[in-house]
């Protein structure tokens, strides 16, 4: 009798395990969820849909387990940012799929914005819809950390409500605004994310300019282990690809361009970032702009040219970064700029081997390499620094009264007008 019984029980634990289909079991232990793969486009994907809503539905699907949302090719109309979550790829079939903004829409409010307030009242709420993400802002209020964003969650006649706390007083006589300027995708709270094989359209001549501090085209916050790979980012009115308080951050074989400020912002104390193989170009301000506390990082084997200023503009504490094999030409301004930093915020221990900086300056004049801050152990080593067409590039090297001058080592200097080494005059 009791053989039968426990053959019955065998019976029974089988039949239990065999129904745990969202479930493998390691040896029987620790079971552990399968992760899931949706695809979303056309007629014969899990989820039909060119737009937001069927993306994020899809998201959110695989969010439990983690897994892989695949898109077909096509055009997404975005009413908002596509928003990723943790242990979940978004995956395109190439620069054919295309995730695009809608159009801009700005109006003034019209009762001042307080702090912690959740509403808005606005002079006209008109093609405004619960679920877009808004952007709040007055004329003394209106970059980095001063910007407020939330989602809206409902509209009553002029007044549109939001899940999150506005951060700043916002005065309506002093230029209050409000808009829907905000990322085409974004990270924020999350960790092992990947975005890859795709482009993202930020349709720049109908929408109004994202801060880059709080949205981007590709929009990384408080996040930690995220790839981005073989992303167009185009047309953007903000900044290109924007990574703040991360961890671990990968941004490689990557286009950025046409952005309305900045390709690159990686800052507000990201280290461990990989910056790799890009081609980041014809955007308004700067190619890459480092901002605070980047440090631990490579930029290797990228293109940064026809930008509007520098190529390369690195600074406060931006330490043990390696520049290595990039190609730095035709920006408007310096190639590579350090900012001025009093000496314990300087960029310290950088090291560029292997640039290529050639021929910038083309907005009038600039120099292969300005240094204006007491960085230690900043070195120049097998560097190629020329102006080969347009006698733009006025110095290989431009050291400012209050910079340090770098350790060169084996560099190649050809045909600047001012000489290899300069020193500003005291």
């Amino acid at each position: 009798m009791k053989y039968i019984i426990l053959l019955l029980f065998l019976i029974f634990c089988s039949f239990a395990f065999s129904q745990q289909a969202d479930y493998t079991v390691d040896a029987l232990v620790t079971p552990k969820k399968v992760a899931k793969t949706l695809r979303v486009g056309g007629t014969d994907a899990d989820i039909r849909g060119f737009d937001r809503q069927a993306i994020q539905m899809a998201i959110e699907a695989v969010a439990e387990t983690g897994g892989v949302v695949r898109l077909d090719p096509g055009t997404y109309h975005l009413l908002a940012p596509v928003s990723l979550r943790s242990n979940v790829q978004l995956i395109g079939s190439g620069r054919e799929t295309i995730l695009k903004r809608m159009e801009g829409i700005q109006t003034q409010f019209i009762v001042d914005a307080d702090y912690g307030e959740l509403k808005l009242t606005v002079k006209n709420p008109d093609g405004f819809l619960p679920g877009m993400k808004i952007q709040v802002t007055d004329e003394d209020q209106n970059s980095c950390w001063n910007v407020s964003t939330a989602y809206i969650i409902d509209i009553q006649d002029n007044v549109i409500y939001i899940d999150d706390h506005l951060i700043r007083d916002y005065r309506a006589d002093r230029g209050g605004l409000v808009s829907n300027a905000s990322s085409v995708i974004e990270v924020i709270g999350a960790e092992n994310v990947g975005v890859a094989d795709l482009t993202a359209d930020g349709n720049m001549l109908v929408n109004f300019l994202s801060d880059g501090c709080n949205g981007a085209g590709v929009y990384i916050f408080k996040s930690k282990n995220v790839i981005v790979d073989n992303v167009h980012v185009k047309d953007f009115n903000g900044e290109g690809i924007s990574w703040q308080i991360t961890e671990n951050v990968t941004v490689r074989n990557s286009e950025i361009s046409g952005s309305g400020n900045i390709g690159l912002h990686p800052g507000t104390g990201s280290p461990l970032s990989t910056i790799e193989n890009n081609d980041v170009h014809h955007n308004k301000v700067d190619g890459l702009f480092i901002c605070w506390r980047v440090h631990h990082s490579v930029v290797k084997g990228n293109k940064f040219h026809h930008n509007g200023r520098y190529g390369i503009c690195t600074g406060h504490k931006d330490s043990d970064v390696l520049f290595e094999g990039n190609h730095v030409y035709n920006n408007g301004s310096d190639g590579i700029h350090l900012r001025g930093e009093r000496e314990p915020n300087a960029p310290h221990r950088n090291t560029f081997t292997g640039n290529i900086i050639e021929n910038n300056g083309m907005g009038g004049s600039g120099y292969g390499f300005s240094v204006n801050s007491p960085a230690k152990d900043l070195i120049l080593k097998d560097n190629t620094i020329r102006d080969t067409e347009n006698g733009t590039q006025k110095a290989a090297v431009f050291i400012y009264e209050n910079g340090s001058e770098p350790r060169m080592e084996n560099n190649r200097i050809e045909k600047h007008a001012h000489g290899p080494v300069v020193y500003e005059k005291k």
